[in-house]
């Protein structure tokens, strides 16, 4: 097992340098109207980022990111055994939400899992009601699971199993998705709330 997993980290701290590739810090130069609110860049555009996909969400039905999408939403990929990360960056996301419903603005803290096997609906239902009543959890089958990640170049990695226990490496990043706008930035989990509720208003309020 220790075996397993020291190759494993190996290969997840190689593909997520791979994916950090794409975060750089932002300049705020350019002409689009949330210049202002964003701290970060993305190689390729903000445009690169993000697209349509085809999941299950937490009561069972299957969506399209336009239906998920109905409001500005916090997306995070991650899984529900995860033993402390997901938690954590879930509790963070929700009291985002929470500061920004004192404000006057809605926001959906959003659930994806990497690791459809274990996540039923009803799994993710329990999980995401613990942080917030609105909260949505997304599932589906590996090849769904696996093209949403792609289009958001989030990074995940199953270890093998053993006596049917297994962990699941992931990236951590946290992404803003704004109805008809679709991804305009990204958090790291070293961003605490309040900043974020600061940086995510600054987007609402000149949507």
């Amino acid at each position: 097992m220790i075996r397993y997993y020291s190759i494993g980290a190996a290969a997840f701290v190689v593909a997520l340098l791979g994916v950090l590739g794409w975060l750089i810090l932002a300049d705020r130069s350019g002409g689009d109207r949330f210049a202002q609110c964003r701290e970060t860049a993305i190689a390729g555009g903000v445009a690169s980022v993000g697209g349509p996909f085809e999941l299950i969400d937490h009561t069972g039905r299957a969506v399209t990111d336009a239906e998920v999408i109905t409001e500005p939403a916090l997306l995070y990929f991650g899984y529900t055994f995860c033993p402390d990360v997901c938690p954590l960056d879930m509790a963070r996301n929700a009291l985002v939400a929470e500061l920004l419903e004192e404000r006057g603005h809605d926001l959906l803290p959003v659930f994806v899992s990497v690791d459809p096997q274990r996540d039923t609906p009803e799994v993710l239902a329990e999980f995401v009601g613990i942080f917030h009543p609105r909260g949505i959890g997304l599932t589906g089958s590996e090849g769904q699971v696996r093209e949403a990640a792609r289009v958001y170049r989030a990074f995940y990695n199953v270890h093998p199993a053993e006596d049917d226990f297994y962990l699941v490496d992931h990236s951590t990043f946290t992404y803003l998705v704004l109805p008809e706008e679709g991804f305009v930035e990204v958090f790291r989990r070293t961003d605490t709330a309040p900043d974020m509720a600061d940086r995510v208003a600054c987007f609402l309020d000149r949507r």
